[in-house]
């Protein structure tokens, strides 16, 4: 068996000047030089649904994987190694920081626990190198794609983080959907000098126009946070651009931050649904519902910035934010989704034990198999956890 450094540090030095095509020829010879017989990557699919293979040289045709009721999804939903019985196959789960990316499968004559030392780090390397050609390689964003994307869905791709970021002390994810034709919501986070910057917005209407809105305004949010504004800074900043450039889309937007060190959240509401405060598997009532603004792009000016609220956090809190396509989505006889089953779904996958990303999976799985959305649905979940 070859000493991992150097196998890691050859499989690094190749991959810079091959396309995401050649990535699995690559890792392969890496884990048969680590003492594999054999490896194979698997992407998330866009909604996390299925883990697709990406495309390997070889006779045999690879098929892809469900994420519920599989051994590789099982992996890829608790964000731990799986083996099997036999000790001859594992999954390794592929995180970039805090977001899921896929699994690599090993396999092995026996996957002793040396060799399993060596194939979690083969899977860290095999994460940073597919995360690092993404964003321009045509490969890795059709192979994640189960169909056509509308163009101002692919507007709004192109402007939102990562579904999921974090540290040790603090969590935040999201998910928006229809991911395929998503029209007006967004979402935003990024971590800076002690703080989560927050915003969750959605704009008026369904169509490229509602995504250019949406997408002016994230561009207005961090330029104006980038400078050193203030939330009500932001706030208006968005007001004011919108009214200029876009002047027949309103937008509403819940614009926060969270100071990682202190637990203090701080937030603007304009003619958004009130975040929601999730305190040891209950909604604490009433703790974030303060009386909302104004939805950007009436152009009122500074003078009529919103205000913003502030409310100390306790260890473990988890604050959630959504838009209004998700308690109004519908099923066949016209029941409504609502705040109460939303809050009740996310209560007890989290008492499950999910973590939060799996959490916010499970939910819009739920909702797709139940009901049917009549509008964008974002949701977004913040977890405190400082040690």
């Amino acid at each position: 068996m070859a000493n991992l450094d150097a196998v890691l540090s050859r499989l690094m030095a190749r991959a810079r000047h091959v396309t995401a095509a050649d990535l699995p020829a690559l890792i392969d010879t890496a884990g048969q030089q680590l003492g594999l017989s054999s490896t194979q990557v698997y992407l998330a699919d866009l909604q996390q649904n299925r883990l697709v293979p990406m495309p390997h040289p070889g006779p045999a045709a690879v098929t892809a994987f469900e994420i519920e009721g599989s051994m590789a999804g099982l992996a890829y939903r608790t964000q731990q190694v799986q083996r099997s019985r036999d000790a001859c196959t594992a999954w390794a789960p592929m995180i970039d920081g805090m977001e899921r990316v896929g699994v690599l499968r090993a396999t092995a004559p026996r996957l002793h626990d040396d060799l399993m030392e060596s194939c979690e780090a083969l899977a860290d390397l095999t994460t940073l190198l597919v995360r690092s050609k993404s964003a321009h390689d045509e490969l890795l964003i059709t192979q994640t794609r189960t169909r056509t994307m509308t163009t101002q869905a692919e507007l709004l791709w192109a402007f939102v983080p990562p579904r999921t970021i974090g540290t040790e002390h603090v969590t935040s994810t999201a998910i928006l959907e229809p991911a395929y034709d998503a029209g007006g919501d967004a979402f935003d986070h990024s971590i800076g000098d002690g703080l989560l910057h927050l915003a969750l917005l959605d704009a008026m209407g369904h169509d490229l126009a509602s995504g250019g809105a949406s997408a002016v305004a994230l561009g207005a949010c961090r330029a104006t946070r980038r400078a050193g504004g203030t939330l009500s800074d932001i706030a208006t900043t968005i007001d004011s651009t919108l009214s200029e450039w876009i002047p027949d889309r309103l937008l509403t937007a819940v614009i926060a931050q969270l100071d990682i060190a202190t637990g203090q959240f701080s937030w603007i509401n304009c003619g958004h649904p009130a975040p929601l405060l999730i305190r040891e598997g209950h909604v604490v009532p009433q703790t974030l519902e303060f009386p909302a603004h104004l939805p950007l792009g009436l152009g009122l000016g500074p003078a009529a910035a919103p205000a913003e609220y502030r409310v100390r956090l306790q260890p473990g809190d988890r604050v959630l934010l959504y838009s209004d396509g998700v308690t109004e989505a519908r099923t066949k006889d016209g029941t409504l989704f609502g705040e109460q089953r939303l809050t009740d779904t996310v209560i007890r996958s989290m008492a499950a034990g999910n973590n939060p990303p799996e959490t916010l999976r499970r939910l819009i799985r739920n909702l797709h198999e139940t009901h049917r959305l009549h509008d964008d649905a974002t949701i977004m979940l913040v977890r405190w956890h400082p040690n």
